[in-house]
């Protein structure tokens, strides 16, 4: 049954592997507080955003508070809309897909993170496909963008092995320090003709159309 307001609550998307799950309040408060528990070593920034960077008690707040504003900003034309990725019923992070102008261009960006114990064992590849799947088959997007600082390799890994094209570098400041940025870019036609695969399942996509944008 859909959910009679705020469709997006039903929406998710199914791999062999895992499943992304529309962000509720009670899967909102399990991944504030995995990420209390840690997201990256102490001594490296992944995030442009350094929303890491706060003792676990505001952190978890600030989590919650992340979620509730990106449902009371969304509109067609701007939007977030983030995922709990669930591996064999259990909460393992978080990934997202944000647009501006998405009526216009058609484009959207990724974003993840992965609870620490949960890194290094291939789910970043997988729930990064689903992302796309949604975005291209589910959305009718036409480009998908992507970031990551040049050392963080396992976002760049992922990135480089789904063929993105490099878009170029620029700096950015990583706690209070200048650092070097990469750019990405996938065209719609690179995923349909190298990435797209018949056992990625979208569920409840069709009332959220209108809300993002992509009617």
């Amino acid at each position: 049954m859909t959910h009679p307001i705020w469709p997006l609550f039903d929406l998710h998307v199914t791999t062999p592997q895992l499943e992304l799950r529309y962000i509720d309040d009670e899967l909102g408060c399990e991944l504030a507080l995995l990420a209390a528990q840690g997201v990256h070593a102490a001594d490296f920034m992944p995030f442009v955003i350094e929303w890491t960077d706060v003792p676990a008690d505001r952190l978890t707040v600030e989590s919650m508070q992340y979620y509730w504003r990106c449902r009371a900003e969304l509109t067609s034309e701007s939007w977030s809309i983030n995922f709990a990725v669930i591996v064999d019923g259990r909460v393992i992070g978080s990934t997202g897909l944000g647009a501006k102008n998405y009526p216009v261009l058609r484009e959207f960006e990724t974003g993840s993170w992965l609870g620490l114990e949960h890194q290094g064992k291939g789910f970043g590849k997988e729930f990064r496909q689903a992302c796309l799947h949604l975005g291209f088959a589910g959305l009718g997007a036409v480009m998908a963008t992507t970031g990551a600082y040049h050392d963080n390799g396992p976002s760049l890994g992922v990135t480089r092995s789904l063929g993105y094209t490099e878009t170029g570098r620029r700096r950015g400041v990583r706690r209070g320090r200048p650092d070097e940025l990469i750019g990405f870019r996938m065209p719609r036609e690179h995923w349909e003709q190298n990435l797209r695969r018949d056992d990625i399942e979208i569920h409840g996509l069709e009332p959220c159309l209108a809300l993002l944008g992509a009617t």
